[in-house]
């Protein structure tokens, strides 16, 4: 008899949410670094945009800002992945060991 792990491997099932768990996490990586190396484009090119103040007499910049804000992207990019890996990517697996293990 085959080991479990090896059933699992050979199923072409397996293998395709490998690659599209893979693909959708490459994507998601991609747009955080987008996001974070624009960032710190801003940061040094043009450093003027972050340390001005939202308004005269405020004593927030666009710096402050743009920081949370990426922090709350950061936050919201992680529910993405978790809203997708528990909803497609969790069962499909259980599904497959569930079948290698019979």
């Amino acid at each position: 008899m085959q080991p479990a792990y090896a059933k699992i491997a050979k199923d072409p099932r397996f293998a395709d949410l490998v690659s599209k768990r893979n693909r959708f996490a490459v994507a998601l990586s991609l747009i955080v670094l987008a996001v974070f190396s624009a960032f710190v484009f801003v940061a040094v090119a043009l450093p003027g945009v972050f340390s001005a103040r939202i308004d005269a007499g405020s004593a927030w910049t666009w710096g402050l800002i743009a920081g949370w804000l990426i922090q709350i992207f950061a936050f919201l990019i992680t529910g993405v992945y978790t809203l997708r890996a528990n909803g497609e990517f969790d069962p499909a697996i259980r599904s497959i060991i569930a079948e290698a293990t019979k």
